[in-house]
């Protein structure tokens, strides 16, 4: 997949300024619910002193009671705020997830069509699906257990010097060592997590267009290829996330390490210091449970750590998106378009999709409001190319396009789009019925509106045969139509949609000869006063256009209208009796 830029990492402080302070008041709850559930979880351990030392020894059966009961007591209140805990942060989580999701999709939706040419559809529902997933860890229990576990492991520290400063120092040295080797860890971690997001984009977008191209696949025998292909897909998923194993590993084994060791010479120190009388059975069990809940934060901080790291490789790489200029910039498409006559005019036009190979070389002409200029030529000649710049889906190199006198690309495309109207030639339906789709450009049009545009372009002809006529389910991508039902399903949505520009590429390329004699009369009374431009490889669908532009090489070889053409015996006479005799 097409990498945007790559932008600086992600800081702390900008994701504390954007994610963490504007939640403030909740984190603020969370933090005190989790020092309340901290504080209540040390009930145990310096309850074990006075139970060993002076209930047992003393045989104090009324102080055994009050330790049960405030043992108890302490339980109760870990089980309610970790409940808490759960439903005020982990649903506020899951809630800005949501909001991050709606927020990358609304980006991704201003982005060029350029961009979308050059990623993976499927690529980019993964980033839009998994990269915010991390959040989850920030703003859910994750940072909070991190801080709780902090503050954990500061009082029980207190403790472990106020009993014995000796014993602590020696825990000390392996915890330090602990800390830097996690450390270390992690900064090698984040850059394989940010590798993940994009290999399990790459992986989804395949598989998505596998899923979207089964038809081909299997009329093709070419099953195993794609199966190869995933695979070497997944494999490589997996080295990575082996990578990320071992460093993860490398972690809990130097926990495993070096905190047993500590606690192998807590038992040394400890029973010698019994045995010369400096220190009592109470004391030492104390010490150890104490001990216990220093270092059981410092092994959870490790995973913590590790789903922080995971997080902000996710919001590099969200942050990658957000940061991407859209296509309807403010601050550069500043003039709002009111209702167009659609006066379009084409001046010293160039364009190339890739640098050093242009499509377009110097094309200029002038599609006067509502005439029809038509585009002929042969495939790879430029003539999608230049109806994507009348729709403003591209943006040329050099020269400008104008609409009424206004340059196009300072024009906003809001304003310019809404009286745009487009049938091209990959005819894409959504999932849904035929109602939905033709109402889609205009979802609050009124029945006889809808009714009005589906005789026009005779879409009728065949919804009457169905069961459920225009609130017949279609299928993804309208595959259980026809090629020729999906074309006049289109046709009527740009119909309904009543716009001043009108753009049809191929727009009767799969209509079978009685269709499309239907069609023609329907787009000619769509086409009327309204500025078209039509690309069609059936010469004998544009003879009425005010003019042809004959597009060959990425220039205009010929223009003027059918008969003016026709006699002047050049390149569209050929292309035009070349068919005639096919």
């Amino acid at each position: 997949m097409s990498e945007p830029k790559a932008k600086s990492k992600i800081t702390i402080a900008h994701v504390f300024k954007t994610i963490i302070w504007p939640r403030k008041n909740l984190l603020f709850v969370g933090l005190l619910l989790i020092v309340i559930s901290r504080l209540s979880s040390l009930v145990l351990p310096y309850a074990s002193k006075s139970l060993v030392d002076d209930v047992i020894t003393k045989g104090d059966l009324r102080m055994l009671k009050l330790l049960v009961v405030g043992v108890v007591a302490s339980i109760a209140i870990q089980a309610v705020t970790s409940y808490l805990l759960t439903q005020l942060l982990s649903v506020e989580a899951q809630r800005l997830i949501s909001v991050l999701r709606a927020q990358v999709q609304k980006q991704l939706l201003r982005l060029p069509i350029r961009f979308f040419d050059n990623n993976k559809s499927g690529a980019l529902v993964s980033r839009v699906m998994n990269d915010v997933e991390g959040v989850r860890n920030l703003v859910g229990t994750g940072l909070v257990q991190l801080v709780g576990g902090l503050f954990t492991a500061v009082i029980a520290l207190y403790f472990l010097i106020k009993i014995s400063p000796l014993m602590t120092l020696y825990v000390l040295v392996p915890v330090i060592v602990f800390g830097l080797i996690a450390l270390k860890a992690f900064a090698y971690i984040r850059p394989i997590f940010r590798e993940r997001s994009k290999l399990n984009a790459e992986v989804t977008g395949r598989l998505t267009e596998t899923l979207s191209g089964v038809r081909v696949i299997k009329g093709f025998n070419a099953e195993a290829q794609e199966i190869k292909t995933f695979e070497d897909g997944v494999t490589r998923l997996f080295q990575n996330v082996r990578k990320s194993l071992t460093s993860t590993s490398l972690v809990t084994s130097s926990a495993t390490l070096l905190l047993g060791l500590a606690s192998t010479g807590i038992m040394g120190i400890g029973g010698w210091m019994i045995i010369k009388g400096e220190m009592t059975l109470g004391d030492f069990l104390s010490f150890t449970l104490f001990l216990g809940f220093m270092i059981a934060p410092i092994v959870q901080m490790s995973n913590i750590g590790s789903q922080l790291t995971e997080a902000f490789a996710g919001l590099d790489r969200t942050e990658e998106l957000m940061n991407m200029a859209p296509e309807d910039d403010g601050t550069v498409r500043t003039i709002e378009a009111k209702r167009i006559d659609g006066d379009i005019i084409f001046n010293n036009i160039s364009f190339a999709y890739e640098a050093g190979k242009p499509v377009l070389n110097d094309i200029s002409f002038h599609a006067p409001a509502g005439s029809v200029t038509a585009l002929v030529g042969t495939s790879g000649s430029g003539k999608t190319t230049i109806a994507g710049l009348a729709a403003s889906f591209i943006s040329p190199d050099s020269g400008t396009i104008t609409v009424d006198g206004l340059d196009l690309s300072r024009v906003s495309l809001n304003s310019y789009r809404s009286q745009l109207g487009v049938v091209l030639q990959d005819d894409f339906l959504f999932e849904g019925t035929i109602r939905q789709n033709i109402l889609f450009p205009r979802p609050q049009a009124s029945e006889e509106a809808l009714q009005s545009a589906v005789r026009a372009a005779y879409v009728q002809e065949f919804t009457d045969r169905f069961e459920k006529g225009l609130d017949t389910v279609i299928g993804e991508r309208g595959v259980k139509l026809s090629g020729g039902q999906r074309q006049r399903i289109a046709i009527a949505r740009a119909i309904l949609a009543d716009p001043r520009v009108l753009i049809l590429d191929e727009a009767t390329s799969n209509l079978d000869t009685e269709s499309e004699t239907f069609i023609q009369q329907s787009l000619r009374s769509l086409m009327q006063g309204r500025t078209t431009f039509v690309i069609a490889h059936r010469l004998s669908t544009i003879r009425q256009a005010d003019q042809i532009l004959v597009v060959e090489h990425g220039a205009i070889a010929e223009r003027g209208r059918h008969e003016e053409l026709i006699a002047k015996k050049g390149r569209y006479f050929e292309l035009y009796t070349y068919q005639a005799r096919i």
